[in-house]
């Protein structure tokens, strides 16, 4: 059993503990260590702002890992996502959450189009996406400075069509029929 839960106040030392695991902050744009009042800072941005949503991902009534969709564009029907495991020890968690976001993005919010971007390092997450159906659209070259390096940024999206063509595979692949 697995569900999304809309962020509350209540799990932000939770997350944060995440975010800040050396696994999880290492593929982020923002790699340092964030500081309770930063994240507390952070949280006053985001909670009501309609153009991003964040969830607690939770599996087998836990908090699993969290889920966010920003840049909600009602207008075009877009928006970019992003996701991260709150155990990185924890293996098969990944696709749950993937399937979970497509599904979300698509049926509840009603978008026509998903992307995200991920750093070129980054590249089991970059075959992990494609392998949902996510195409390349982009490369931004030398786009993400970190430690005096330049890095390149993977541009990846997925339309409503793809992943509604393909959805039930997904589902029986990870035996997720029941539950969806």
């Amino acid at each position: 059993m697995f569900e999304l839960i809309p962020l509350e106040e209540k799990y932000l030392d939770l997350i944060l503990g995440w975010r800040n695991h050396p696994d999880v902050r290492k593929s982020m744009y923002n790699e340092h260590i964030i500081s309770k009042e930063e994240h507390r800072n952070w949280y006053a941005t985001i909670k009501d702002d309609p153009s991003c949503q964040y969830f607690i991902f939770v599996k087998d009534n836990g908090p699993a890992g969290v889920i966010s969709f920003t840049y909600i564009d009602v207008k075009n029907k877009t928006s970019s996502w992003a996701f991260y495991s709150g155990d990185t020890s924890k293996r098969g968690i990944g696709p749950l959450m993937e399937i979970t976001a497509l599904d979300y993005a698509f049926r509840k919010l009603k978008l026509e189009k998903l992307w995200c971007e991920v750093l070129e390092f980054n590249e089991s997450v970059i075959r992990f996406h494609k392998k949902f159906g996510f195409q390349e659209e982009g490369i931004f070259k030398g786009h993400y400075l970190r430690d005096g390096e330049r890095y390149d940024i993977h541009r990846l999206a997925i339309f409503k069509d793809q992943w509604l063509d393909t959805r039930i595979n997904f589902l029986n692949k990870f035996n997720l029929l029941e539950e969806k």
